[in-house]
């Protein structure tokens, strides 16, 4: 191919390349206009609905002008009438205060005249009873002291006679319906009191075991008594060993330790030592299930654990042979049952009657009374304010604040004072009996007294001549107090004050 040729296509290739670029461009520039023109159609049609929009702006601002003028209209006019109602109030107010001023003034001038009248009345009593004392030669305490015993003199018989009915009727009204309560109390118990005295005594399988428990030379018994804390008493009695101990608990544990003993057959110092703690643990077991065992027959639920185990150690304590423990689940029925009679708390009194000797658990390792130190132990264990109250008066230490507290009182004269419930000594008993006739006899005016009822009642006979039956009932009621201040003495005693006049004439 010539050259010629190879120019003129390759001009015809510029040639052509440039008409295209150019072509392109007059198309761009076209386009462009489109867009520019499309914009400017759409910045026209923002405008307008920007201006429609800020139309309505303005209308809904204007609108809402209206409206919070109109409302700070009402408020304003609100305001207006709650500020004339205010004023009139105030002026209202005011006129009272005037009329309460001018009416303290007034009382304030009748109290002036009410004193001034007062102060001639008393001068003016005070003159009169100058005047009688001087006419009558007696002062007012001397008139006075003369009119009473005139008085007294003159309707002694009749309020003798007035005083002795009354009481009659009242003592015999309150005593059928307290014997009924009581009774039905006793008859729906229906319990048997166990009457058993915790035993100290250890029977043995043979004599020949007496030897085995003493050991060389004494030390097995010498190692058994320095591990329990009591005394072994053997001596020629066959078939049995006495431990002596004032703790019952300590004897408790030496009699099972002493009966685990006598049936392993193995008796040695380090032999004892080992049984003896398993029979504190027994015994410990022991109480506490007593202890859960009154709470339930005594139906008194919630107690704390601790203080069950403390109840159940009651169970080996005994006052004048009646196991203190079933004492007081019998106590906790009788007063349940008194309280439903006469409208009581029943738990409150069932609880206070079951813990009311609580103290006497560890009375010997404490300082106190049994009641204070009951009244520590309930603290302690967060029992209900109400139980202790009603515990803590059964033997008078503290008062009767609540009927639940007579009720515990109550419920322990019956369980104590009934026939067998105690034994005691004739020694004391005699004392006893001696002890309250001596007080009928200490009176003025007694002239015989007679302890009968095994101590329940004294009867006391007077001279005619120096007692009066009006000073007769005086008489009786000063023996009780007596009674109440000097001796101890369980449940109630009757005092029977006798004033007999006898006239005797001989015919001849």
């Amino acid at each position: 191919m010539s050259v010629p040729i190879l120019i003129a296509l390759f001009g015809a290739g510029v040639l052509g390349i440039a008409i295209g670029y150019y072509l392109r461009y007059l198309h761009a520039l076209s386009k462009r206009e489109g867009v520019e023109l499309n914009i400017k159609e759409k910045l026209i049609a923002a405008e307008e609905k920007a201006l429609k929009i800020v139309e309505k702006a303005e209308a809904k601002v204007e609108q809402l002008e209206k409206e919070k003028k109109q409302e700070l209209k009402e408020i304003e006019e609100k305001l207006s009438k709650t500020e004339d109602r205010l004023i009139k109030k105030e002026e209202l107010l005011d006129n009272r205060q005037i009329d309460i001023d001018s009416e303290v003034e007034n009382v304030r001038q009748k109290i002036d005249q009410v004193k001034e009248i007062k102060t001639q009345l008393d001068e003016r009593a005070k003159s009169i009873e100058t005047k009688l004392e001087e006419v009558a030669g007696l002062t007012k305490e001397e008139a006075r002291e003369q009119t009473i015993r005139r008085m007294e003199a003159e309707s002694s018989d009749d309020l003798a006679a007035r005083i002795q009915k009354l009481e009659a009727e009242g003592d015999s009204r309150f005593d059928e319906k307290a014997k009924g309560l009581l009774a039905t109390a006793i008859f729906r118990l229906g319990n048997v009191m166990p009457g058993d005295i915790m035993t100290s005594i250890v029977e043995l399988p043979s004599d020949d075991m007496k030897g085995k428990i003493i050991g060389k030379e004494g030390r097995n018994v010498r190692a058994f008594e320095r591990a329990t804390g009591v005394d072994v008493l053997i001596d020629e009695s066959p078939g049995h060993i006495v431990l002596s101990s004032f703790d019952p608990l300590r004897r408790e544990i030496a009699r099972v330790a002493l009966e685990k003993l006598v049936a392993d057959g193995r008796i040695q110092p380090a032999k004892i030592e080992e049984i003896v703690d398993k029979a504190k643990q027994e015994v410990g077991q022991t109480m506490q299930k007593m202890g859960e065992k009154a709470a339930t027959d005594a139906g008194v639920p919630g107690l704390h654990a601790d203080l069950l185990r403390i109840l159940g150690r009651l169970h080996f304590r005994t006052s004048y042979g009646q196991n203190v423990l079933w004492h007081s689940v019998e106590m906790a029925h009788l007063a349940g049952m008194l309280a439903e009679e006469i409208g009581a708390d029943v738990g409150i009194a069932r609880a206070g009657a079951l813990l009311h000797d609580i103290g006497k658990a560890v009375s010997h390792e404490v300082q106190g009374t049994h009641v204070e130190i009951g009244r520590r132990i309930l603290q302690k264990y967060d029992v209900d304010e109400r139980v202790t109250l009603a515990m803590q008066a059964h033997h008078e230490e503290y008062p009767y604040e609540t009927i639940e507290s007579m009720l515990v009182q109550v419920a322990d004269a019956l369980s104590g004072g009934r026939p067998g419930a105690r034994r005691d000594s004739l020694e004391n008993y005699i004392k006893r009996i001696g002890d309250l006739e001596q007080v009928a006899l200490d009176m003025p005016g007694v002239e015989k007294a007679f302890a009968i009822q095994a101590g329940r009642e004294v009867r006391v006979f007077v001279s005619p001549e120096k007692i009066t039956d009006f000073e007769a009932h005086n008489l009786a009621r000063d023996i009780a107090k007596q009674i109440e201040t000097k001796l101890r003495y369980p449940g109630e005693i009757k005092v029977n004050v006798i004033r007999e006049t006898r006239v005797i004439e001989f015919a001849r």
